[in-house]
């Protein structure tokens, strides 16, 4: 993949794409080759997708050519073989996942021992490795092994330490056919009444779309509200969670961050949320004198602002949740502990119900020059506007509204996001924001 180094590779969550297209086995073994320059063990997994076992074997042959050991876990969520670095002794790990991406999608992400994702100076260091093709093959007695383990059963040790549940709650949990079954062994160790929804692992996600939106988990806000069960879905390997309430209603990703967050956080202390992160959050844990510091989208950056000093928890809106004291990867299994937590002590209606919601708007234009649309929204915000920001995509603050316009890390898309007080206000903010990029595009 020549020309392309740190970011542009990794995005803001790993490398990620089409199968055969952008993520291949000749990359896959590239990783593997760079990677291995300076790690002697490190510990590899993989989400279901079928194309997974012949990229995890390109990449485990890059390691091994370079004298590098693999663990090997399989079929195994994100967060497990991220907390398995540190635990197995690992100077990296590697999952083979696309996380919420379609089934055509796969990829690859990088953790560090302290269970963070690769940040963008180590992601620079493999990206440069692999334009200059620079290789350390080892002699052909000193080749890497690779061995098959397991750490599941750790994961779920330290889940159930990070928690103290006297009476959980009935429970349902869709998988979305991935690989979240901790989540399941998990909960059910703490005491709780679990069903399951698409619980087969199956990389096609036949059951829904592995992505756990609103639209896609009807199935189990139906059930909760039939129920009366508190409802968790992940998406493809277990890094996200979004919530259903004990009456069927799916609760927001703003909302449920300024839940998770206020619980975390004590007064002074500090919360990392990406830029298109509503205003209700800053709000809401304003009265507990809680700030909020904005990152960039992707849980790589929000996990970079987490591990400073006096930050408390990080959060994205579409599902990822940091609690830096117990690890600083997004942990789908440690957030479904920590919902069940918070709702045995009090429901997770009436939490939803104290948090004071903002019109927002969030819609992705397809596109298939990100670089050079987002050249053109650039400068023609900067001539139409005052308050502009570029820590992610364009920002624009309107003093009663903002409207965010970014490229995604991951997809072929162009995301726009507007919020006001006001409901009329938000919706000409919007549209406001979706003219600039449909002139971008024309």
């Amino acid at each position: 993949m020549p020309g392309r180094r740190g970011v542009d590779m990794f995005g803001t969550s790993g490398i990620r794409g089409p199968v055969g297209e952008t993520v291949t086995a000749d990359l896959a073994l590239s990783v593997g080759r760079a990677l291995g320059i300076d790690a002697g063990r490190v510990v590899v997994g993989r989400d279901p997708r079928e194309s997974g076992q012949f990229l995890l074997d390109a990449l485990t042959a890059g390691l091994r050519e370079t004298g590098t050991d693999v663990i090997d876990l399989g079929v195994a969520a994100t967060p497990t073989v991220a907390r398995a670095v540190r635990g197995k002794d690992g100077d990296a790990g590697v999952v083979i996942t696309a996380s919420h991406n379609p089934p055509a999608d796969n990829g690859i992400k990088l953790w560090q021992p302290t269970t963070q994702a690769f940040d963008t100076a180590r992601q620079e260091t493999i990206a440069d490795r692999i334009e200059a093709g620079e290789f350390d093959p080892a002699a052909w007695d000193e080749l890497g092994t690779r061995r098959r383990q397991g750490h599941t059963e750790a994961h779920i040790e330290a889940i159930l330490d990070a928690v103290e549940v006297a009476s959980p709650p009935e429970v349902v949990v869709d998988l979305g056919n991935g690989a979240g079954q901790v989540s399941v062994d998990a909960l059910t160790r703490l005491g709780s009444d679990v069903e399951t929804l698409n619980a087969q692992p199956d990389g096609a996600f036949p059951g829904r779309p592995s992505e756990p939106t609103a639209e896609n988990c009807a199935s189990l806000t139906g059930l909760a509200r039939e129920t009366g069960r508190l409802g968790i879905a992940h998406d493809g390997d277990a890094d996200r969670l979004r919530a259903v309430t004990e009456d069927g209603e799916f609760v927001g990703g703003d909302t449920l961050l300024a839940i998770f967050a206020r619980e975390a956080a004590d007064p002074g202390e500090t919360v990392a949320a990406p830029v298109n992160t509503s205003l209700a959050v800053d709000d809401y844990l304003a009265a507990e004198d809680v700030d909020v510091v904005r990152t960039r989208v992707g849980d790589v950056s929000v996990a970079e602002r987490a591990s400073e000093p006096g930050v408390a928890f990080g959060g994205e809106p579409s599902g990822a949740w940091i609690w830096p004291a117990e690890a600083l990867c997004p942990d789908g299994p440690l957030a479904a502990a920590k919902l069940v937590e918070l709702a045995a002590e009090r429901p997770l209606a009436d939490r939803v119900a104290d948090v004071e919601t903002y019109p927002i708007h969030r819609d992705s234009v397809s596109v298939t020059e990100k670089a050079v649309v987002m050249e053109w929204v650039h400068e023609a915000v900067e001539d139409r506007y005052d308050d502009v920001t570029t820590l992610d995509g364009v920002r624009v603050d309107l003093g009663d509204a903002w409207f965010l316009i970014r490229a995604s890390g991951t997809q072929p898309l162009v995301r726009i996001t507007a919020e006001a007080r006001d409901p009329d206000r938000a919706t000409s903010v919007f549209e406001e924001a979706r003219e600039i990029v449909s002139q971008a595009h024309e």
